[in-house]
Order: structure tokens, then C-alpha cells, then sequence
């Protein structure tokens, strides 16, 4: 059974990563940095979908770090993104 769940939320995160590929392309909008915002975003919400109500098994409790790290990555883009907005002499 935990195997099942496993395997149903790779499958999760792996679809939403293919749509998101698919999407882009259609919108002709492929770019590294919305395509890691897009797939963070799928991975926070397969992770809370797929969570179970009473008991946290430990190779969820092993997605911390992945989820922390992203969140560090898509702070460093926002904050690029507003400096890049931002005149010169402001900062």
C-alpha cells in the first residue's frame, strides 16, 4: 500500500511537470524560471493532495528539504525580478 501512494504521487508531480512543459510550448512561453515556479507550485499542491490525515510516513517528511530548497529558488527569482524592475538609484 505505502508503495501505491508513492507511486501516485510521482506520478502526480511527473504529470503536472509534462503538462506544464506542454502548455508552455503551446503558449510559446518557455522560460527555466516560470517553468521551476510552475512545477513548485505542482509540487506544493500534489504534496498537500496527496497527504494522508493521520499518520506522516517518513518519505513525506523527506520532501522537506526539496520543498524548502524550492522555496529558497523561487525567493532568489523574485527578488531578481524586482531588481530588475526597479530603477538604478533606488538601491
Amino acid at each position: 500500500m505505502p508503495l501505491e501512494k508513492r507511486r501516485r504521487f510521482v506520478y502526480g508531480v511527473v504529470a503536472w511537470m509534462l503538462g506544464t512543459i506542454l502548455v508552455l510550448t503551446a503558449l510559446d512561453a518557455v522560460e527555466l524560471e516560470l517553468f521551476f515556479v510552475l512545477s513548485l507550485i505542482g509540487l506544493l499542491v500534489v504534496v498537500e493532495l496527496t497527504a494522508p490525515f493521520n499518520v506522516t510516513p517518513r518519505w513525506r517528511r523527506r520532501l522537506l528539504p526539496v520543498i524548502i530548497a524550492g522555496l529558497a529558488g523561487f525567493s532568489y527569482i523574485v527578488i531578481r525580478r524586482i531588481l530588475e524592475i526597479l530603477p538604478e538609484g533606488i538601491l
